[in-house]
């Protein structure tokens, strides 16, 4: 039996790759992966490995408790919402940002900024983390 997206896509995070998948019929690229294209409804895809380049759009925090006790350890941190080079939008954990309110005013006031990959492990899940350049 092959593995599951799910188990394919957090495997490759550990390797430090984004995988997604691209449709055959249409071409949309959909990340994370699901089983379907989220343009079109096909689910003839196909594998392909994200650049992981992106701009970071937005910039915010969280003020209550993460919404998995899992992140209790990292909390408190900020998280974006970035645009990956290959027109997905992703929302995830932005690492090395302080999370005062002058630097996030600051981010907003700079406008896109570049952003990589920074995976991280918290309590054996690979989790999708992103640093700016």
């Amino acid at each position: 039996m092959a593995d599951s997206i799910i188990k394919q896509y957090y495997d490759a995070l550990g390797k430090g790759k984004l995988l997604g998948k691209k449709c055959k019929k249409c071409g949309a690229v959909t990340f994370p992966p699901t089983t379907a294209c989220k343009k079109c409804g096909s689910n003839e895809q196909e594998w392909i490995e994200l650049s992981g380049k992106g701009k970071l759009l937005y910039l915010s925090h969280g003020m209550a408790p993460p919404p998995n006790p899992r992140f209790a350890e990292i909390a408190p941190y900020a998280y974006g919402h970035i645009k990956l080079e290959e027109g997905v939008f992703v929302q995830a954990i932005i690492n090395g940002v302080s999370i005062d309110p002058d630097t996030l005013k600051s981010y907003y006031e700079r406008g896109p900024v570049d952003v990589v990959p920074d995976i991280m492990e918290v309590k054996g899940l690979n989790v999708l983390a992103f640093k700016v350049m």
